[in-house]
């Protein structure tokens, strides 16, 4: 009986102890995460290699590989509160090789997107070729699976979550509840943390956070952008497709890309 009473005040010290531990831990609600992206330009170029170009696609892309390296790097923001977010690139772009072979739809995507989290809206500038639009629309909606795996991401636990996007995009997220936002890069939202880390296996590229840093964000560094042809997603949809109408197989990954 002394035993079973000596287990039972064991276990109640443990639970209080995790209970005072839990309500001690801090919620991250403001502030600016740099995100690093990193697209894996060797597999995309080899993508492009089929029976009608490899004559000359192959040598080129051997020639590449000599004087490239293997991920085309990018470094993105997110600033945020717990009303709104939004992600933009750098004005002063990094040094890059200009060789035609570089040059992706989706490794070069530089989308400004604000969130609006109680609006569940979003205002995107997006760049299309020679022109730019902003497009206005509710958040994409994400049926996200939540599983038990975790990883550490610039400092925080973050839990793995899948979905598939577009009919046919597959999604990694991770995610992580200390940050108390359901925020994310580019059109990613609908977890219950930020996502810290996410990528496209299939499409070779990923976005993952190298530092969170706790701020408040005044409301300007917020402001939606303003400048594009003015259109939602549907117009968007209808604007890609018609432009893309001949261009065959090759049309499909650049309309992935832009609807991102």
């Amino acid at each position: 009986m002394k035993t079973t009473l000596k287990y039972i005040i064991l276990f109640a010290v443990i639970f209080i102890s995790k209970s005072l531990s839990a309500q001690n831990i801090h919620f991250v609600k403001n502030g600016v995460i740099e995100f690093e992206k990193r697209s894996n330009m060797y597999a995309l170029i080899k993508k492009r290699i089929d029976k009608d170009n490899e004559t000359y696609m192959k040598e080129a892309f051997e020639q590449y590989k000599k004087n490239n390296p293997q991920f085309k790097v990018a470094k993105s923001t997110l600033s945020f509160n717990s009303d709104k977010s939004l992600y933009k690139w750098p004005t002063i772009e990094e040094t890059v090789n200009n060789n035609w072979l570089s040059t992706d739809v989706l490794a070069d995507l530089k989308n400004t997107i604000a969130t609006n989290f109680d609006s569940q809206t979003s205002t995107t500038q997006k760049s299309v070729y020679e022109d730019t639009y902003l497009v206005k629309d509710s958040v994409r909606k994400i049926n996200w699976k939540i599983t038990d795996e975790t990883r550490e991401i610039a400092g925080y636990e973050c839990r793995r979550a899948n979905a598939i996007i577009m009919d046919s995009v597959y999604v990694v997220a991770y995610y992580s509840n200390q940050i108390a936002v359901s925020g994310g890069p580019e059109s990613f939202t609908g977890l219950p943390g930020m996502i810290l880390g996410l990528a496209l296996p299939h499409e070779n590229v990923t976005w993952f956070a190298t530092k969170v840093t706790e701020v408040a964000v005044p409301e300007k560094d917020l402001a939606p952008p303003t400048k594009g042809k003015p259109t939602d997603n549907k117009g968007l949809k209808a604007i890609l497709l018609g432009a893309m109408k001949n261009w065959g197989e090759y049309a499909h990954p650049i309309y992935k890309a832009f609807s991102l």
